[in-house]
């Protein structure tokens, strides 16, 4: 009796269980860039020669010749049967077991007879979009501008607009009706009398296997007023989405290479990457991305990169992805989250302006506890007690999600600290608590650290002393410490206004400006959209940077900084002033907003460091660095107050 486990079981367990995890159990294994190196099993050695690479999934003995996955490996090792070894790893990836069946020559028969179904259907669609019902099909893909190259790598085709030429082509061809509807090309039923082509008038993407054999179609409507604009092939015992990713493929070597792998939201995206030299880009079908396509990308690369939309529904869409990964992250695995401009998506951003453009998105693509935090921080305000404790239950219930401890404490001790630092930053007012005690002890701020009201403090602790470490009244409006909530920071809007009115700063100082950090999401966007246009157009003008700008949806941006520019020391910004007043202008606010930026970090690393180690000498850190601020917002102020006609060349105290 001849006992057989599907190709598709084998491959669930493959993509749960990384080699180095079987391997490891038997292996002392050490991290060799990509690869895992150690002593063989199959030899006594002194040398390392044997090799794992989990993003393959094979090992490989170099002094022996063995080679194999992690069904072999215990079966080399351990003396087992191929069902054994099956049974025991399904178990340790948590996978229940099929009944071992008998060999059917009927079920075989049906797969390879669907496999050919589905292959002869692939070039009956790339035969139609050269033919001449495919007139406005090509016409489609050359607007979209796909070359033939890309053509015969998607193998993209076009269904015509009938609903019998597939479904007749088939016949001919020699396949069944029932096959024809199993296989998801035709609908069909117990209601339809006469079952017919489910794809018509649509651009045909073939979606593949990992071994490159077709197992489904999506369409893209040519007619406008079709209900789905894509429409994907049925569930069927060759395809499953959930388990298959576009381009997989296509992309798994490249990603490998690079160790970067894009993930974005639709077929023509990829495509239109691919094309712009992105070939390590796939995309989920139609669906948020699910457990066993997180564990194919991790598969080939440690942090895979999701691209979204920067829109309200990128986000969300980001926000999902979050949820179904977290409790799956293992040490060194994880996602991160690239944003697009809003209103463009991947195949806009790289046809309007290239590849530098969206090198540029990915080259930002942040970590996944940021884009947690930012989730659960955008729910709700925190003017309240109540309400901040919320906001903490909703942060550490999203980590307790995470099934690795190691993993799960590090995100609860951040989030706890991110939170802190949020709420520190939102508050105008501390109220923070005497420095010192009249027993002569030393006492910190509490409510400042921790969010204590000012009338709380722990047993055996002082009060009263030597008055409340607080910052100036000038500081807590200013850039420094200033969010988004109260208006933009008047020194981020001045270096922005700067490069609106004068854009060839933008790429004399191509590398200051793209690492300009922010405290305003919405000036960070902005600065995000003039790095773009300029990527696209060197030679902008100033009109015409304004018009890329509005394209991108960014003039209430544009709008909210040319009124927050009022000082009349700002005139350096302005777009008559001559060439060297605005570069000694630029530059002297930019060392400004660098030296406040690097004084603002120090103090947050140094409030860390008194949650956890409450020394008297952290705390001294905090009030020498808050003097250092005070000093430096001085020297803003005098600038801003200085006569008409004055440069301000004062330089940032050394502090």
């Amino acid at each position: 009796m001849a006992i057989r486990f599907t190709p598709q079981f084998l491959d669930d367990i493959r993509a749960r269980l990384p080699v180095s995890q079987v391997v490891g159990r038997k292996v002392a294994l050490k991290k060799a860039g990509r690869e895992w190196r150690g002593l063989s099993p199959f030899k006594d050695e002194k040398t390392p020669s044997f090799f794992v690479n989990d993003q393959k999934g094979f090992y490989h003995c170099f002094a022996t010749g063995e080679h194999g996955d992690i069904f072999t490996f215990l079966i080399k090792t351990e003396g087992l049967a191929f069902p054994e070894a099956v049974e025991r790893l399904a178990g340790e990836a948590g996978l229940q077991l099929p009944a071992p069946i008998h060999r059917d020559p009927k079920v075989e028969d049906e797969r390879e007879r669907h496999y050919r179904l589905l292959e002869v259907s692939a070039r009956f669609f790339q035969d139609a979009l050269f033919g001449s019902v495919g007139r406005n099909a090509r016409a489609y893909v050359e607007r979209r501008g796909l070359n033939l190259e890309t053509l015969d790598t998607f193998r993209i085709g076009y269904a015509p607009a009938s609903r019998n030429a597939l479904k007749d082509h088939l016949a001919k061809e020699g396949f069944s009706i029932a096959d024809m509807i199993t296989s998801g090309m035709l609908i069909g039923g117990e209601d339809i009398a006469t079952p017919y082509d489910r794809f018509r008038d649509r651009v045909m993407f073939p979606i593949r296997d990992m071994k490159g054999h077709v197992i489904a179609f999506g369409g893209r409507a040519l007619d406008p007023n079709q209900p789905a604009k894509y429409l994907n092939s049925p569930e069927t015992p060759l395809f499953h989405k959930g388990r298959v990713l576009f381009n997989f493929h296509n992309a798994r070597q490249p990603a490998f290479e690079s160790d970067r792998l894009v993930i974005v939201e639709g077929y023509m995206d990829v495509v239109a990457l691919r094309e712009a030299g992105f070939e390590e880009s796939v995309a989920p079908l139609g669906t948020a991305l699910t457990q066993d396509q997180i564990g194919l990308l991790w598969r080939v690369v440690d942090e895979p990169v999701l691209c979204f939309d920067g829109d309200a529904a990128g986000r969300k869409a980001a926000w999902r992805s979050i949820d179904t990964a977290l409790p799956h992250v293992q040490p060194g695995k994880s996602l991160t989250f690239a944003f697009l401009p809003d209103g463009m998506d991947p195949d806009d951003l790289v046809r309007a302006h290239g590849k530098a453009a969206f090198e540029k998105v990915l080259a930002r693509a942040r970590p996944m506890i940021d884009v947690l935090f930012e989730r659960e921080w955008s729910k709700g305000d925190v003017s309240t007690p109540e309400r901040r404790a919320h906001l903490e239950t909703q942060l550490l219930g999203a980590a307790a999600q995470i099934s690795d401890s190691t993993i799960r404490n590090h995100y609860q001790r951040e989030l706890k600290s991110r939170l802190w630092t949020a709420l520190r930053k939102a508050s105008s007012d501390t109220n923070s608590k005497n420095a010192g005690g009249r027993n002569g002890r030393f006492q910190a701020p509490r409510d400042h650290f921790k969010g204590r009201g000012s009338g709380q403090r722990r047993s055996g602790e002082g009060a009263g002393g030597a008055g409340p470490v607080t910052a100036s009244a000038a500081l807590l409006k200013s850039s420094l410490v200033a969010g988004d909530g109260g208006g933009l920071p008047h020194r981020e809007a001045l270096l922005i206004a700067t490069l609106l009115n004068h854009p060839h700063l933008i790429e004399d100082y191509a590398e200051a400006v793209s690492d300009l950090e922010f405290t305003s999401t919405a000036l960070s966007r902005l600065r995000d959209g003039l790095l773009s246009a300029q990527a696209a157009e060197k030679a902008l003008d100033r009109a015409a940077l304004h018009t890329q700008l509005t394209v991108l949806g960014l003039d209430q941006i544009l709008y909210q900084v040319e009124k927050s520019i009022t000082h009349r020391c700002d005139k350096f910004a302005n777009p008559e002033t001559g060439h060297d007043e605005v570069e000694s202008g630029w530059r002297h606010t930019l060392e400004l907003h660098q030296r406040a930026l690097g004084l603002s970090k120090a103090l947050e690393a140094a409030e860390r460091d008194w949650l956890q180690n409450e020394s008297e000498d952290a705390f001294n850190r905090i009030q020498e660095l808050k003097q250092q601020m005070d000093r430096l917002e001085t020297i803003e102020d005098a600038h801003n107050t200085l006569p008409e006609g004055d440069p301000g060349n004062e330089q940032p105290d050394a502090a």
